[in-house]
């Protein structure tokens, strides 16, 4: 009798300890969905690159080499690059043979991202002609001198160069002079398996509507637009291009979702920021909003132009600032 009584104990000991890690391993797996869940909620819908221009006051003055961008960005966080071609000017004039000093610079610029695993993106092109003049002798130059930067980007493994619409300033001369030389130039491109994205970058480019009208006539995959959310300048004191006060200005958060359709890039440009860390001019959280219901998800650059901070303390607090609310939009 003794032994059946023991022998029933055992039983219940055992029963009563399966139970309770049958009961232990429900809860774990409860629990670990829920984890993954916060945790993918906390994945923000866009990945972040670095413009190069929010560093130029370095290059410029000699304090950082261009050739160690992609070193700087992954340093700061980034996962991507944005190139601006004026920033190696310097290194093109090197030789005597521009091609050759091109085929140098560019086997540098991608040794450096591979060992760096850093994603080239873009090529922002300025200073190779205005794509948009009257003029279609001019014109056709202006796409001739951009076409080795589509091959450059092509090298590179670029998605994309960021061309200017720079020219007439007449709206009813502009959208036939500007379809022209960008459907020329996206020709070309799409055989190197390039876009030709256009920024509103002042004047009638910073129009969106007038810009849209452009993309719609140029029809091509291959061409789009690189909505920035600080660059909505329709009109300077003394018509200068750059460099004075702005005296009319496009509305930036209508400018940028009558762009997104046709985005293939997005530039968070910075000015200053608050105790808070939000920025001063722009409402991060609005055009945060508007980029993911447009349902983009690709890259966002960040182009920090302050003057009060110094260029890498702007560059965190503007990735600071897009992570933080990417988190609470999500």
């Amino acid at each position: 009798m003794q032994k059946l009584i023991l022998k029933g104990l055992i039983l219940l000991l055992i029963l009563g300890s399966c139970k309770k890690n049958t009961s232990e391993n429900n809860e774990a797996s409860n629990e670990k969905p829920k984890m993954e869940t916060i945790e993918k909620e906390h994945v923000p819908f866009f990945k972040l690159s670095l413009a190069q221009w929010s560093l130029n006051k370095a290059i410029k003055s000699g304090e950082m080499n261009p050739l160690d961008f992609a070193q700087k960005a992954k340093e700061l966080g980034f996962e991507g690059v944005e190139y601006v071609s004026q920033l190696y000017t310097e290194e093109l004039k090197k030789g005597t043979n521009p091609e050759t000093a091109m085929q140098q610079l560019l086997d540098t610029l991608k040794a450096k991202s591979e060992a760096y695993d850093i994603q080239n993106l873009i090529i922002m092109v300025d200073h190779e002609g205005d794509l948009a003049v009257t003029d279609e002798t001019e014109r056709n130059l202006a796409v001739e001198k951009h076409k080795k930067w589509v091959d450059a980007a092509q090298f590179l493994g670029c998605h994309s160069i960021r061309v200017n619409l720079f020219g007439t300033n007449n709206p009813k001369e502009w959208v036939g002079v500007a379809v022209d030389g960008l459907s020329k130039l996206s020709k070309y491109a799409a055989t190197k398996n390039i876009n030709v994205i256009v920024e509103n970058h002042g004047y009638l480019s910073s129009n969106a509507a007038l810009l849209i009208e452009v993309m719609k006539k140029v029809n091509m995959p291959n061409c789009g637009t690189l909505p920035d959310f600080g660059n909505f300048c329709l009109e300077r004191e003394d018509g200068e291009r750059w460099g004075t006060k702005c005296v009319k200005e496009y509305p930036k958060y209508q400018g940028v979702e009558e762009m997104m359709p046709y985005a293939k890039a997005v530039s968070a440009k910075s000015y200053d920021f608050d105790t808070n860390g939000a920025e001063t001019s722009i409402d991060y959280t609005k055009m945060l909003e508007i980029i993911k219901k447009s349902g983009y998800t690709g890259f966002i650059g960040v182009e920090y132009e302050g003057e009060r901070l110094g260029e890498i303390e702007g560059i965190t607090a503007t990735k600071d600032l897009l992570v933080t609310l990417a988190k609470q939009i999500n």
